[in-house]
């Protein structure tokens, strides 16, 4: 019979595989035909003593070695109805991935390159300062998140099932534990292997990837999607068209715009990335005095607050915290400086660092109205040229200690730093309007409240984070999920401003395939 059980355990019982189950047979007191399938998982350390609490089942054996529901397709697709998708990110896999299971054919077409050929133009930002506007960390296959730390916590989940998602991503190679744990992280390093994999899946069962090929128009007749056109003169026809392009496809919004689909400004949020060393945050969160124990991972941390600024109250917060991670370079084109943040999957940099953002509202963007519904846009354009501008004219990134960029001081040297590209001593706050800065500065004041010790010159910001999330919605229909202009055309995930990370994107991708299997996948 099954039974539910609740544990706190010690880290050394939770992380100690052979001690783990030891312990779960004592305290479960589980027969010779029972097994342990364990649930949820997370880590309490809101007293001195750090425990890890457990919520499991007792099931048969059989039931507890089957942690995954989910089968990768099998279906030939090859003669189905046409599906295009634009963004091989999170949200486009996803989206192809719940066609197939329909008898539709996904026909994705990728500006970017495959995993694999991304990390030369990776590596080229970091050494030689040069952007691919076409691959980088923002663009190619996987999107974002693939080369920016693989993190899959959302708060989203009734917008989708967070379980299939997860159990999809472990069928195609991902660590079990994600399934369990409370905030769950594949890695950088981890992910792309699970990306290629879903790429075999979709391509095995006759669907269409197209890397290197950039969207260059879109052809609407009579209120109705018909086509795109591509670099190389290619022009790709479908029953329906997902375009989930991700957050940084500013050309795809300019489009839209210039094409007279409707596209609206939306709030955002930006500003710095700012970088510890790893042993301080656990110390401040483990409560221990020297190393954290060798069985609790490496700690991480969630600010907000809300300060005054600019004459109103707005959230200052913390955005992608990456414990035991790199600050990475995200342009996505020459001339601009973005920072983000990653983590391998064993978490073992000695660095921790988390964007630190303030919230944007459409009544900041004053001054920027000749813009329309792209202001936001080019508001985050002209602060991330400011910063390459001020560092140098590459991907240098200005930075700064952080007691001194909350007191408003120069400082005369820089920290040792995981951003590869190098820094250059600047005042930050310059880069930034003053509501933005005085944000910042007031966020941090009361973040070194909360956390005894995080305000300090032993870190330091590093500028700017202003990739947090798409400054552009694309407006759908609530119902089909149809943009309300654009018959068959589905703007979905991230760039579109409906998710906020994978999984969310992930959700919302199948969400758009879903409506395009109620209303266009019949017969």
């Amino acid at each position: 019979m099954r039974r539910t059980l609740e544990l706190v355990l010690t880290p050394e019982e939770a992380f100690d595989e052979a001690r783990f189950y030891q312990v779960i047979a004592e305290k479960a007191k589980l027969s010779p035909d029972e097994g342990f399938r364990l649930v949820k998982r997370s880590i309490d350390a809101r007293s001195r003593d750090v425990v890890v609490r457990l919520a499991g089942e007792v099931v048969s054996k059989e039931e507890a070695e089957n942690q995954v529901s989910y089968r990768r397709p099998v279906a030939e697709v090859t003669r189905g109805k046409r599906v295009l998708i634009i963004g091989a990110g999170p949200a486009g896999l996803f989206a192809a991935l719940k066609l197939l299971e329909a008898g539709m054919k996904p026909v994705i077409i990728e500006r970017g390159k495959d995993v694999q050929a991304r990390r030369r133009d990776i590596a080229a930002i970091n050494k030689a300062h040069v952007v691919n506007p076409d691959s980088n960390y923002c663009f190619g296959e996987g999107g974002a998140g693939t080369y920016s730390d693989g993190k899959l916590y959302t708060r989203s989940s009734k917008r989708g099932d967070v379980k299939r998602i997860l159990e999809i991503l472990v069928a195609h190679g991902a660590k079990s534990d994600i399934l369990i744990d409370a905030h769950p992280h594949i890695g950088t390093n981890k992910l792309p292997m699970v990306i290629r994999e879903i790429r075999e899946t979709i391509l095995s069962c006759g669907g269409e990837i197209h890397f290197e090929t950039r969207v260059t128009d879109i052809e609407v007749r009579q209120g109705r999607f018909q086509a795109v056109l591509t670099t190389g003169e290619k022009r790709f026809e479908a029953e329906a068209c997902i375009l989930a392009t991700g957050h940084s496809a500013r050309d795809i919004f300019e489009l839209l715009h210039r094409r007279q689909v409707t596209v609206e400004a939306k709030p955002f949020a930006l500003g710095v990335r700012v970088e510890h060393q790893q042993q301080l945050i656990d110390r401040i969160q483990y409560h221990c005095a020297g190393e954290r124990n060798p069985f609790l991972p490496a700690a991480s941390y969630s600010l907000v607050s809300q300060v005054g600024s600019a004459g109103k109250e707005r959230g200052v917060f913390s955005f992608c915290m990456c414990p035991g991670g790199f600050i990475v370079p995200a342009a996505t084109a020459p001339g601009e400086v973005v920072v983000n943040g990653m983590s391998p999957s064993r978490r073992d940099s000695k660095y921790a660092n988390s964007g630190i953002v303030v919230a944007v509202g459409l009544e900041d963007l004053k001054g920027y109205e000749q813009y329309g519904p792209l202001s936001g846009l080019h508001f985050q354009m002209e602060i991330e040229q400011k910063a390459c501008l001020v560092a140098g004219g590459t991907q240098t990134a200005p930075a700064q200690r952080l007691q001194d960029f909350v007191d408003g001081k120069n400082s005369a040297t820089l920290l040792d730093c995981s951003y590869q590209p190098g820094l250059q001593s600047c005042d930050v706050g310059d880069l930034f309007p003053s509501f933005i800065t005085q944000g910042l500065r007031k966020g941090f004041r009361s973040f070194g409240q909360k956390m005894k010790g995080y305000l300090t010159n032993e870190a330091q910001v590093v500028g700017v984070e202003s990739r947090t999330s798409s400054p552009v919605r694309i407006p759908r229909n609530p119902d089909t999920l149809e943009h309300p202009n654009v018959e068959r055309l589905f703007p979905c995930g991230e760039g579109a401003g409906y998710a906020g990370g994978i999984v969310s994107a992930a959700m919302d991708g199948e969400r758009c395939a879903e409506a395009i299997i109620r209303k266009y996948g019949r017969a």
